[in-house]
């Protein structure tokens, strides 16, 4: 089933009070993966993510009969994660603040990219990701690891497209200055 078919169909049973819960089980089951994943990429751990992720869903539980239809559903789901996510953020800037050392690999560095293995390159990335600023981070990750278009993450963001473009242009360009140091 596509995902056009599959939003049509949880909207259709959410609006009728004999399937909701079906089909709130559904937007869960469909969602929950890609609504993780881009949450855990603004929040960083696991054990937060999961507390994230449950206000995001429950959210979703008490509005979603506000969805008035025009933009797709994901992009409506994504843009009440990513507020939730920010949210987070803004309560729990303490707990936040990720010391970047953190993140290792187990392999010893080497100054050349082109001699690290994916998953040296991949943690690397994510370093990167998290030294860039709110904004651009948040941008970067719908983009590159989202693969959503410009307008959907304008719907998302609330940003000017032109605007967006130009954060995401400012992200690559910080990430490649940071991985050349690497």
């Amino acid at each position: 089933m596509h995902d056009k078919q599959v939003e049509e169909e949880i909207l259709s049973l959410f609006n009728n009070e004999k399937t909701k819960k079906e089909g709130f089980t559904l937007l869960v089951n469909h969602f929950k993966k890609s609504i993780y994943f881009q949450i855990r990429r603004i929040v960083i751990s696991h054990e937060n993510t999961d507390d994230v992720v449950q206000e995001v869903f429950i959210k979703c539980w008490n509005k979603l009969n506000t969805f008035n239809g025009k933009s797709k559903l994901s992009t409506w789901i994504y843009r009440v994660a990513y507020n939730e996510a920010i949210q987070w953020i803004r309560k729990n800037k303490k707990e936040y603040h990720l010391n970047i050392s953190e993140i290792q690999t187990d392999k010893q560095p080497t100054n050349n990219i082109f001699h690290k293995d994916a998953e040296e390159i991949s943690i690397l990335l994510e370093k990167a990701v998290l030294q860039l600023p709110e904004k651009q981070k948040m941008i970067f990750q719908l983009k590159y690891f989202e693969d959503l278009t410009y307008k959907e993450i304008q719907l998302i963001t609330g940003g000017s497209i032109g605007g967006l473009k130009a954060n995401y242009h400012h992200a690559v360009t910080k990430i490649e200055k940071l991985l050349s140091r690497d």
